[in-house]
């Protein structure tokens, strides 16, 4: 089996960036979501992603043109994925809608298909099992922005098959891209040691023990990171850390991962980091000066 055509359920960042890398590397793609506007959107920051990489010479103008030209918009998901070779559910961190989608995805794709998810911590063996393909479910968990990072994390299921994970390992490649096969635990292997440092990060706000810049600064000077946790934390949403700690507190009953107070209210609050426009930092469209969010100055 090869794989030439991709769907894409789910345009927002995650969806649309790995919309991006796969047209670009000259799949055919249907990228789904719920409407038109929203697609519409979508399309406009693959456009504006190509753009940057003219910019900067990584492609030329026909590239853009051709990779465009790759990707079909669906509001029909059935129709969507009716004829794909490979499924790439890109859809909120919350397993009720995975599997729900999952359903869908597993009536309506070829029996051929394989179909994976970009979940960053969820159980893929769980998600599987909602299905009756359960060998041809895996996780490709792309890193953000996508055209950009490297990593592919491939996590393989209980019954994932050997075939399934050779293939998608050898797709990721020829998305110029680095698959690393790893097993379904919570979090898996990036998330699992990623979101403790945040998560600890913000104790150490939330205590008191220093100031969101002198955090940042601590971890970018000292350990050598290009980005300092919390405003990582922003750039990948307080929301989806929220969810992925409670993931792995709930899976591996650990008190470590017991998400901090303080990223519980803020989610409630609606603070969720550069999608919203402030979260440990303020965000204005245009500025690339960090200004600390005004709840901790």
């Amino acid at each position: 089996m090869s794989i030439k055509e991709v769907s894409i359920i789910g345009s927002g960042t995650m969806g649309n960036g790995i919309a991006h890398v796969f047209a670009q590397n000259g799949y055919s793609v249907n990228l789904i979501d719920i409407s038109n506007e929203v697609l519409e959107k979508a399309m406009q920051t693959i456009a504006k992603n190509l753009d940057r990489q003219i910019k900067k010479e990584v492609i030329s103008e026909s590239d853009k043109s051709s990779t465009l030209s790759r990707i079909t918009t669906f509001t029909d998901t059935a129709a969507g994925i009716s004829s794909a070779d490979l499924v790439v559910e890109a859809a909120t961190e919350n397993f009720e809608i995975k599997k729900q989608i999952f359903k869908v995805m597993d009536e309506c794709a070829p029996e051929t298909a394989i179909l994976s998810t970009n979940t960053s911590s969820i159980s893929i063996t769980k998600i599987a099992a909602e299905t009756k393909r359960p060998d041809k479910v895996i996780g490709m968990h792309f890193m953000n922005p996508v055209p950009m990072m490297k990593l592919v994390e491939v996590i393989r299921g209980y019954a994932t098959s050997d075939e399934t994970t050779g293939l998608v390992m050898e797709t990721s490649k020829s998305l110029d891209k680095i698959p690393t096969e790893v097993n379904d635990y919570p979090g898996f292997v990036a998330n699992r040691i990623l979101m403790p440092m945040i998560n600890e990060s913000i104790y150490t706000l939330f205590e008191g023990v220093a100031g969101v810049e002198e955090i940042d600064t601590v971890m970018k000077l000292g350990m050598a990171h290009p980005m300092g946790p919390l405003q990582l934390a922003d750039f990948i949403g307080l929301d989806v850390c929220l969810s992925i700690l409670k993931v792995m507190h709930d899976g591996l009953g650990d008190p470590k991962y017991r998400p901090c107070p303080l990223l519980i209210n803020m989610v409630a609050a609606g603070y969720l980091g550069a999608k919203t426009g402030e979260g440990f930092y303020k965000y204005t469209p245009g500025s690339k000066d960090l200004v600390v969010s005004n709840q901790f100055q």
